[in-house]
């Protein structure tokens, strides 16, 4: 990839940073010797401690300060880039997942909404190089034209979770309008990897099958017709994000959106048999999943594909990680965490 290596004479803050992206971007500048403020409020909408697990291994860093707050608490925020004074920020921290947002509304409100709006104040207050941003894939909706393409029409979001995220895009590009704060807004397509999170389907089936208890598959079993998802491996995520970090926008409104997939998207039933063969070369013995079949979700739509020539063009960025590399180190890293041999012996 085409970029300049990152100054790590520069203080990156990190929102989320005890999250899946958060963790391995704060490991992959630290590494750097980046000086990273991580910010994480420690939810437990997922396993605690495995947000913990992966803060303990930032925390061995001595260039890495982590303050637990929320960023919809104004205060804390504001106070962060007061005492730090961030060149860089990247703001991870969100409420994911479309099915919880059916349930749970508030919470999106106040993390994806009033959340955003206090890093975009405190942008505006104490000017940054460089302000990124989640989006998500769920932006394109139930958009028939695929691959989707940052330049397609994305007014009919189908969950509250899309339609926070379309909401920070806008946010965004109007605070770069009237701020000039430079802003880059990703729409990440089903990250994957170890110590990811629980609430992704790739782990949940995994989880169940330990549990001796069937998987759901949203597809009706229809075959022909199978879910197809970007399925995009951590370690190309992170670099993507690296390689954008020095290339703020110049434009007029220095505000810009990137998809950032694979730009190879796989049947939703090939992907499960791949992860059946990992998890069977990780435990040493022939994993199969029980399956159960229904109707595809609410806010679930039936292909996420990514166009990824725009990030292509500005950084080079091109995945490198197939999903059969990707879901083995997955499984390799699951099986050792959870001590699944003993799992196993339960089960026989």
């Amino acid at each position: 990839m085409n970029y300049k290596s990152l100054d790590p004479s520069k203080i990156y803050l990190i929102t989320g940073a005890a999250g899946f992206i958060g963790h391995f971007l704060s490991k992959k500048l630290l590494d750097q010797g980046c000086r990273v403020i991580g910010i994480d409020n420690l939810n437990d909408y997922y396993d605690v401690n495995l947000k913990l697990a992966r803060l303990d291994k930032l925390q061995a860093y001595d260039n890495f300060t982590f303050i637990k707050g929320d960023i919809s608490d104004k205060e804390t925020v504001f106070g962060s880039f007061e005492e730090y004074r961030p060149n860089v920020v990247i703001n991870l921290a969100a409420q994911a997942g479309v099915r919880y947002s059916i349930e749970n509304p508030d919470v999106y409100i106040q993390s994806n909404i009033i959340g955003f709006y206090n890093i975009l104040e405190a942008c505006r207050h104490h000017p940054v190089e460089h302000l990124i941003y989640a989006s998500s894939s769920s932006v394109y909706g139930a958009n028939k034209k695929v691959p989707f393409e940052e330049t397609d029409f994305v007014d009919h979001p189908v969950s509250l979770y899309a339609s926070t995220k379309k909401s920070n895009e806008l946010m965004a590009y109007t605070y770069s309008h009237l701020y000039k704060i430079p802003a880059t807004g990703l729409r990440f397509f089903t990250v994957y990897g170890p110590m990811g999170r629980p609430d992704m389907a790739y782990f949940g089936f995994t989880d169940k099958y330990f549990s001796n208890e069937p998987i759901k598959i949203f597809n009706n079993g229809d075959f022909d017709n199978d879910l197809y998802r970007d399925f995009t491996y951590i370690d190309d995520i992170i670099t993507g994000i690296e390689g954008l970090i020095s290339k703020p926008s110049v434009e007029m409104v220095p505000h810009k959106i990137y998809n950032i997939g694979n730009n190879n998207p796989e049947k939703l039933m090939m992907f499960i048999e791949t992860l059946e063969k990992a998890l069977s070369n990780a435990t040493g013995r022939n994993v199969e999943f029980i399956k159960e079949f229904e109707p595809i979700k609410p806010g679930d739509v039936p292909a996420t594909y990514a166009s990824t020539d725009l990030l292509q063009e500005t950084v080079g960025f091109k995945p490198t990680t197939s999903i059969e590399e990707g879901l083995q180190r997955f499984a390799d890293w699951y099986v050792e965490y959870y001590e699944v041999n003993k799992k196993i012996s339960a089960l026989v």
